[in-house]
C-alpha cells in the first residue's frame, strides 16, 4: 500500500514539475522541510520513557523542533505495532529496530553512512546491501546479575561462579543462609510467557547461542538458522543451568511474575540473583526500595553452563532507523544532536546508557556501567545473535518451552527435544 502511494506521489510531483518548473518545486519542498515543527520517535525501552522525554524537551528548546515519544510498555511486540502503523501510514519518523526486525523494512531505511556520527562509533547497525541502517544510543550487557553485598555476606565470590559445579554450590550456599541474609529466594527468574517471553525466549536463549564464544563466531545461531538446528550437548548442558533456576526462583514469580515484580524483588535485595540484563539499572537508582537496601553494588556473572565460560553478552540492544518516507532531513538532524555533547550527558547520567560514541566524555551512574565496561576493557565480552532468529520465534515459540520446564511438564531432557521442536517448526514457516 505504501509503495502504490509512494508511486502515486512521485507521479504527483513530476506532473508539477513540467507544469511549474522544477526549480520552484525545489523551493516549496525546501521551504517545508525547513518548516518542519515536529517529529516522532518510537521507543521500545519504557524503562526510560522519562528521561527520553527529557531529552525531547532538551532538543526542543534547542532547536525549536518538538519531538513526540511514543513508548511501546514492556511485554508488547514492538514490530507488530510498528507494522500497524505502517499499515494505517502513521509510521513515526524515527524507529526502533532490534537486529531482526530490519528485514521487515528492507529498501523502506535510510542510508546513514554519510552522517558525521557514523565515523565515531563501530555499534551501527550496518547492513551489507543497504548501508548504515540503525543509530546507536547504548549499549546493554546480559549475564547472571547478583546482589554483591549478599554473596559477600554469604561468603561466596562471585569470581569463582565458572562453571557448572560452582554455580550449583553458590546457589545452595546462599540457599542454606536465606533466611539470616533476609532473602525470599536465591533468584528471581520468570518463565512466564505472555509478558515476559521475551525474557527467557530471548535473552536467555542468547545465553546458549553465544555464552563463552569470541564476538565473531556465530557456530550456534548458524545452525539454529539452517533449520532450527541445535548443539544437543550444549542445550543439554545450558538446560541443567535453567533448571537449576527453576529450582531456586520465587515460586510465586517462576511462572506468574511479572517484570515489575521481579526487578522489584531485586531491587529490594530479596533475591541474591536475577536474570535481567543491565537496563534494569535505571528502575534500581530511581527506586526507594533499592534505597533502602542500601543502594547495594551489582555484578554480572557468566551464565556458565560450561566450564570456563567467562563472558558476558553485551551489544547494541537496538537501533534508531529513519524511514524514507518521513520527515528524514528533521530525523537526521536529530539523530546527529543525540550524538553530540548535551544530548549524550541525559543519555548517560539520566537514563543511565553507556556511550556507544568514542568521544563521549560522561559516565553514567547507573549501578551496572562499571561493571559493562570492566568486561569490556578485559576482551571478555560475547555477541547478541539472538537477534538474528527469525521473529517472533523467542518470544512467543521458546518461552512456552520454558514455561513447561518450570511447570515441571518437562525435565532436562524433554526441554531440549521440545526446543528442537519448536525451534524446526518455526523455521519450517519460513
Amino acid at each position: 500500500m505504501k509503495k502504490l502511494y509512494s508511486l502515486s506521489l512521485a507521479l504527483v510531483i513530476m506532473l508539477t514539475c513540467i507544469l511549474s518548473g522544477c526549480g520552484q518545486n525545489k523551493e516549496i519542498e525546501a521551504d517545508t522541510t525547513e518548516s518542519v515543527s515536529s517529529i516522532s520517535l518510537l521507543n521500545i525501552k519504557s524503562e526510560v520513557a522519562s528521561q527520553l522525554e527529557a531529552l525531547a524537551q532538551q532538543y526542543e528548546k534547542d532547536t525549536g523542533v518538538k519531538v513526540n515519544i511514543m513508548t511501546v510498555q514492556s511485554g508488547v511486540d514492538a514490530q507488530a505495532t510498528l507494522k500497524g502503523y505502517y499499515l494505517s501510514d502513521q509510521m513515526p519518523d524515527i524507529i526502533a529496530c532490534e537486529s531482526s526486525g530490519f528485514g521487515n523494512w528492507e529498501g523502506l531505511l535510510v542510508d546513514m553512512s554519510d552522517q558525521a556520527w557514523a565515523s565515531r562509533t563501530d555499534a551501527a547497525y550496518k547492513d551489507s546491501t543497504y548501508g548504515t541502517l540503525g543509530f546507536p544510543y547504548t549499549t546493554e550487557a546480559i549475564g547472571l546479575a547478583y546482589n554483591k553485598d549478599i554473596l559477600t555476606k554469604a561468603g561466596v565470590d562471585p569470581a569463582s561462579i565458572t562453571g557448572p559445579d560452582a554455580m550449583k554450590k553458590a546457589f545452595e550456599t546462599i540457599d542454606a543462609k536465606k533466611e539470616q541474609l533476609g532473602l525470599k529466594a536465591v533468584i528471581g527468574y520468570s518463565a512466564e510467557p505472555e509478558n515476559l517471553g521475551w525474557s527467557a525466549g530471548n535473552h536467555l536463549t542468547g545465553a546458549y547461542i553465544d555464552s563463552g564464544l569470541s564476538r565473531s563466531d556465530t557456530t550456534y545461531i548458524d545452525l539454529m538458522s539452517n533449520g532450527g538446528g541445535v548443539d544437543e550437548n550444549r542445550l543439554t548442558h545450558y538446560a541443567e543451568m535453567i533448571g537449576l533456576f527453576n529450582e531456586y526462583s520465587d515460586p510465586d514469580l517462576l511462572v506468574s511474575g511479572t517484570y515489575d515484580d521481579q526487578v522489584a524483588g531485586f531491587a529490594a535485595g530479596k533475591y541474591a540473583f536475577v536474570t535481567q540484563g543491565s537496563w534494569i539499572g535505571a528502575t534500581l537508582s530511581g527506586s526507594d526500595d533499592y534505597a533502602k537496601a542500601g543502594s547495594f553494588e551489582v555484578g554480572m556473572a557468566p551464565y556458565a553452563f560450561e566450564d570456563g565460560m567467562d563472558t558476558i553478552l553485551t551489544s547494541a540492544p537496538n537501533w534508531w532507523a529513519v524511514p524514507k518516507e518521513g520527515n528524514v532531513d528533521a530525523a537526521l538532524a536529530f539523530l546527529q544532536w543525540c550524538s553530540e555533547d548535551s544530548a549524550q550527558q541525559i543519555l548517560v547520567e539520566q537514563a543511565g546508557f553507556v556511550s556507544p560514541f568514542v568521544d563521549c566524555k560522561y559516565v553514567a551512574s547507573d549501578p551496572f556501567a562499571p561493571v559493562i565496561s570492566s568486561y569490556i576493557s578485559s576482551g571478555k565480552t560475547s555477541s547478541w545473535h539472538w537477534m538474528e532468529m527469525t521473529e517472533g520465534l523467542g518470544q512467543k515459540g521458546l518461552s512456552f518451552v520454558y514455561q513447561k520446564f518450570a511447570k515441571g511438564e518437562l525435565d532436562v531432557s524433554g526441554f531440549v527435544k521440545e526446543f528442537k521442536k519448536v525451534a524446526t517448526e518455526w523455521y519450517s514457516k519460513l
